[in-house]
């Protein structure tokens, strides 16, 4: 499994690890690709879209010509798991003038929804597909207003979704790659299989 990270910004070796251990969980191995530039997303099985600042993401992957190739991507069905900032570039309403959304989950987001990073936190979250709650960590965290009707909510915190499901696209509000349990990684790409602690 070849496996991309759209390495603008972010979490980049957090998510490589993930992924990783993931595919090992069914005794697959993943190729890690970190991609900042164009004709890299083609030849990938999956991508991940991490954390950081998401008018810088949204930016640098419209200037690199990486965007369209994100699109055509999940158009193919193809899987991507967006995580936190990758959320909101993901969503098809950022409310934000300074960030082109990719319009690949249709929800609408309110960023730092959850406060400032000193108001970053971490939850016992219960997520549809897992057993046993995630242990999900929320840095300056977006929330999800509004759900299109046709996404899952997978999560929600204080009744806000803040994980969805839209066709092949998983987001998170929270870093799942922050911690030690790939399970998250392994609902986004491994859906087949039902998700155990």
């Amino acid at each position: 499994m070849k496996a991309g990270v759209i390495a603008v910004q972010g979490d980049v070796a957090e998510h490589a690890a993930a992924v990783r251990n993931a595919a090992a969980a069914h005794d697959k191995s993943a190729e890690v690709v970190e991609i900042r530039e164009s004709e890299v997303v083609p030849d990938c099985d999956v991508l991940l879209m991490p954390g950081g600042e998401s008018t810088t993401i949204s930016r640098l992957i419209h200037r690199e010509g990486i965007a369209a190739e994100i699109r055509d991507h999940v158009a193919a069905g193809k899987p991507i798991l967006a995580t936190c900032a990758g959320l909101i570039v993901c969503s098809t309403d950022a409310k934000d003038d300074r960030v082109e959304p990719l319009g690949l989950v249709d929800v609408s987001v309110d960023r730092n929804a959850f406060g400032r990073q000193k108001d970053s936190f971490e939850a016992k979250v219960p997520v549809t597909g897992l057993d046993d709650p995630f242990h999900a960590v929320f840095i300056r965290a977006p929330a999800i207003d509004d759900v299109g009707d046709g996404v899952e909510t997978l999560a929600t915190v204080d009744g806000r979704p803040v994980a969805v499901r839209d066709g092949p696209v998983v987001a998170t509000a929270f870093h799942p790659e922050l911690t030690d349990d790939p399970r998250i990684h392994d609902l986004a790409f491994f859906p087949e299989r039902e998700v155990v602690a």
